[in-house]
């Protein structure tokens, strides 16, 4: 097939919708190929390049940020307490209804993306002349992307179409982590490890981000043997290590290292711009500040990891009011609040719209916890405290040793919260695990029933009213 687009920018820039929904929904005419045919022909590299183009929207560096971490016990709402952020102040109180957009904004991007990853899958199996192992090859990142897109999708709403099947009805959470299953499984079989890409090809997807999406899949279906396998596996292939020094995972020299399994590529410049302003809406605010100041540690997060003493994580995570970063950037401290980010914190563009901020998707590190949660899970209490203790050592934490299956479990469950503080599972960790209404409700919010999942976004029920709306919303 050949798309008529003259440039790859255009691509990039382009949206794919949910069909029949104008707001939801990509015009990109396809036609077959033919050798006479006029024209720039658009190769299926640069198509599933322009999938990987999708995750770099505005929407990822605020609406996301809402969903995913301002909602939980892990940050505030932060900027001043006059910047709503449209709607952050309502995610932050759990006062959020169908119309907060920042549910629309994040459906619609995963949506979008979905719809172009399909395309690309497509387009790249009827696309001739191609090597055959390089179309397999750029089939398996398409699908993994997909998978991950719909994995973000069916964890916070629940029952949700599965566009290539029906593009109303909502799917049974069984189906469509089942469709993203299977995905992965074709996309680990074609894929790559990490090891052998070509030095061009590094961010792409591996058999390795394959693999580990698909315990984290596993994990939160609680199908433990296969979480602990899968997780086995990607341990196992010795293509991965954590990084010495956690205070570096998420700074610029460790970008695509041994502790990465999938991160969003980004160079600071249009076209590879990275995510819009990811940094910029989460740094500092005030003198001597870079940034919007939204999405700050909270006073429960920082209480966490005092009472831990896990001051490596804690000073790795969270920039305080005075203090002089690792660069030499000095905080003042009449910035707006008192706590700040580090993981968004860019060093060489800080407030700079166009960020160069590589965003980790998927660690070694997490991957050590899925085998330890999924371990313990499996009555392998014994077992689960390796990996899990490869965890701690590098933060200059004590082992655990208890084999109490209940007592680990939580033990395992707070050591996610403080190693993966601020990479975007929070809440959804406290949704699986069962903890979400007594964290939430300690504090003081009103968690209910209905915040097991988001709404479906008023305005995709208004353009397709046969779709139904989550309980409670």
């Amino acid at each position: 097939m050949k798309i008529r687009i003259n440039t790859l920018i255009y691509v990039l820039l382009a949206t794919f919708l949910l069909a029949g929904c104008d707001d939801f929904v990509e015009e990109v005419e396809v036609v077959a190929p033919t050798a006479e045919e006029s024209g720039e022909v658009f190769t299926p590299t640069q198509f599933i390049t322009g999938v990987y183009g999708r995750h770099t929207d505005f929407s990822y560096a605020f609406a996301y940020l809402g969903i995913t971490e301002i909602i939980s016990d892990n940050a505030d709402k932060g900027s001043s307490p006059t910047d709503t952020g449209t709607d952050k102040h309502l995610l932050d109180g759990l006062t959020y209804t169908s119309t907060s957009p920042s549910f629309r904004d994040m459906w619609t991007q995963w949506y979008k993306t979905i719809g172009r990853a399909t395309l690309a899958i497509e387009y790249t199996q009827d696309y001739e002349p191609i090597n055959e192992d390089l179309r397999q090859r750029l089939i398996g990142e398409a699908k993994f992307l997909r998978a991950l897109n719909y994995f973000w999708l069916v964890r916070g709403f629940g029952d949700v179409p599965i566009q290539e099947v029906n593009l109303v009805d909502r799917a049974p959470v069984s189906e469509v982590y089942a469709y993203i299953e299977q995905d992965l499984i074709d996309a680990a079989a074609s894929l790559p490890a990490k090891g052998d890409y070509a030095v061009a090809d590094i961010g792409r997807a591996t058999r390795g981000a394959a693999q580990g999406l698909l315990a984290k899949v596993y994990l939160y279906e609680k199908k433990w043997q296969q979480a602990a396998d899968m997780a086995n596996a990607v341990i196992n292939s010795g293509d991965y290590a954590l990084e010495p020094d956690y205070a570096t995972v998420w700074r610029a020299s460790t970008e695509n290292g041994p502790e990465s399994l999938f991160e969003l590529q980004a160079r600071g410049e249009i076209i590879a711009h990275g995510i819009q302003q990811y940094s910029q809406t989460q740094g500092a605010r005030g003198p001597s500040g870079w940034g919007w100041g939204f999405n700050t540690p909270s006073e429960d997060l920082l209480n966490a990891f005092n009472e831990a003493g896990d001051t490596v994580r804690r000073d790795a995570t969270i920039i305080f009011a005075g203090e002089t970063l690792f660069d030499g950037r000095e905080v003042s401290s009449s910035v707006e609040n008192p706590r700040y980010n580090e993981k968004a914190y860019s060093s060489a563009n800080p407030g700079a719209g166009e960020s160069d901020k590589n965003i980790r998707i998927l660690r070694y590190a997490e991957i050590l916890l899925i085998e330890a949660e999924a371990l313990n899970e499996l009555g392998q209490s014994a077992a689960a405290l390796g990996p899990l203790n490869l965890v701690r050592e590098r933060v200059n934490l004590p082992d655990i040793t208890t084999t109490d299956q209940g007592a680990l479990r939580q033990m395992i469950w707070n050591e996610r919260r403080l190693e993966l503080a601020f990479e975007h599972d929070r809440w959804f960790d406290l949704i699986r695990t069962g903890q979400a209404e007594s964290v939430m409700t300690a504090l003081g919010l009103p968690f209910s029933e209905k915040n097991k999942l988001f709404p479906i976004p008023n305005d995709q029920l208004i353009q397709t009213p046969e779709m139904t709306q989550n309980p409670g919303w």
